[in-house]
């Protein structure tokens, strides 16, 4: 049996009837209907159906089984009553912990981390994505052969390149894995090595990029859509959107504009995706501005908001990591608060200039944010009067495509352009001089 046609959760079938476990140890900000309703909607990503949800407050985490004897009981008659085949355990789980938590309740059990990658694996897109998604999950398998093989206590014979005499099966199946490992990070630093010519090519042009991030769900796809007229997977779905889509915009005084769509984040964010999926942020920290779009109807909203500033720390994002792009809070889905509170948000957003509230669904505020954008892109620009030769047609075109051209006049054969530029548009335009 070879490493590449057994997984973790190959057994994870769609429309297979589960049962969520949530363990509540450090709860911190979050509301456990929150994220009960979120694991629901995980298993809901890959076609599971949800036939119960339980939380159990958890004071001291049992090394072989996470839970308490008892609660794994409850766990285990949830799972019986409902003939559930899977139970999904909203949290990390260790290999002996996962056996034996199958063996208590007679049934598939899959962890938060297992479940995301499930979720990735399906609908990455792109051969990047794809490539990403394989080194996470084989990162994520290489510590649970023991756990998830049966056969791996024989031994074979060397032959050829297959192992040496008396090689285990586990110690090839791991030999395969790390190999196949390498062979992905080859080929990931190839495609980043690629994605940095192509931001490079941007910058030279250089025409500003605007990247949207935010918690997985608040809408930055539909915000996408809206702003660039795009048909991107929108639905009411974790994890919509994996694989980073670029249009161009135009803004109030910005002719173009690249908008960057990337991945969703989430709480718990596997280590292993958050490592595999760093080529595609990389978009992220070459952005001019950053637009943090948050669901602001939902009531983990402060705490999603955590989870995404943690991530873009991570990658060189943020007061503490030289921030090197302005944020903008985006506050989304005004259309799902009530009258009263809806009114409260637009107040609240209005005393912060670093934050807008829209609705990415129905329009509201989306021309505000279309200005400010447009004003953070413009900050510090002047209007330059600049006299050209009529016959000088590449930096004619140069202005028009860099900046605002707010007036143009011919006398003989001068062209006297009154021009907005940013500070580094006018140094690139002097050095071309």
């Amino acid at each position: 049996m070879s490493v590449f046609n057994r997984d973790e959760t190959d057994d994870v079938r769609h429309g297979a009837r589960a049962v969520i476990a949530l363990p509540e140890i450090n709860n911190g900000l979050r509301d456990t209907e929150a994220r009960l309703e979120e694991a629901a909607g995980l298993a809901a990503a890959i076609g599971l159906e949800v036939v119960d949800r339980l939380s159990f407050r958890i004071r001291q985490p049992k090394p072989a089984t996470l839970f308490g004897s008892g609660q794994v009981e409850q766990i285990a008659t949830a799972a019986r009553m409902e003939e559930a085949e899977l139970v999904v355990v909203d949290a990390a789980l260790t290999p002996v912990q996962q056996q034996n938590l199958e063996k208590a309740t007679n049934a598939k059990v899959i962890d938060r981390t297992g479940l995301i990658l499930e979720i990735f694996g399906e609908r990455a897109a792109t051969a990047e994505g794809r490539l990403q998604v394989e080194l996470a999950h084989l990162d994520y398998q290489a510590g649970r052969l023991v756990r998830s093989w049966t056969h791996l206590e024989r031994q074979r014979g060397g032959f050829g390149f297959l192992g040496g005499p008396g090689e285990t099966q586990i110690e090839a199946d791991r030999r395969l894995i790390r190999d196949r490992m390498a062979k992905i990070r080859r080929e990931l630093e190839q495609v980043r090595k690629t994605r940095g010519l192509h931001r490079a090519r941007r910058e030279r042009a250089p025409w500003p990029v605007v990247a949207l991030v935010g918690y997985t769900n608040a809408g930055k796809s539909t915000l996408f859509n809206r702003l660039t007229g795009a048909d991107v997977m929108a639905e009411n779905l974790l994890f919509a959107t994996l694989d980073p889509t670029m249009r161009q915009i135009s803004l109030p005084g910005v002719d173009k504009t690249i908008l960057s769509d990337t991945v969703g984040f989430v709480s718990d964010l596997p280590t292993q995706l958050v490592a595999a999926f760093r080529a595609t942020l990389e978009e992220v920290t070459a952005a001019d501005i950053i637009l943090h779009v948050r669901d602001i109807a939902h009531p983990d909203s402060e705490a999603q908001r955590a989870d995404v500033l943690a991530v873009l720390a991570e990658i060189g994002i943020g007061p503490d990591a030289g921030e090197r792009a302005p944020i903008i809070e985006v506050w989304n889905k005004l259309d799902a608060l009530d009258p009263d509170a809806h009114q409260i948000v637009l107040a609240n957003a209005a005393r912060d200039a670093d934050v807008v509230a829209i609705s990415a669904l129905t329009g509201e505020g989306i021309e505000d944010l279309q200005r400010t954008v447009a004003e953070r892109l413009l900050a510090g620009a002047r209007v330059h009067s600049i006299s050209l030769r009529a016959g000088d047609g590449g930096a004619i075109a140069w202005l028009h495509q860099h900046g605002e051209v707010i007036e143009q006049a011919m006398e003989g054969e001068t062209l006297t352009m009154d021009v907005r530029l940013s500070p580094d548009e006018w140094d690139r335009f002097q050095a071309r001089r």
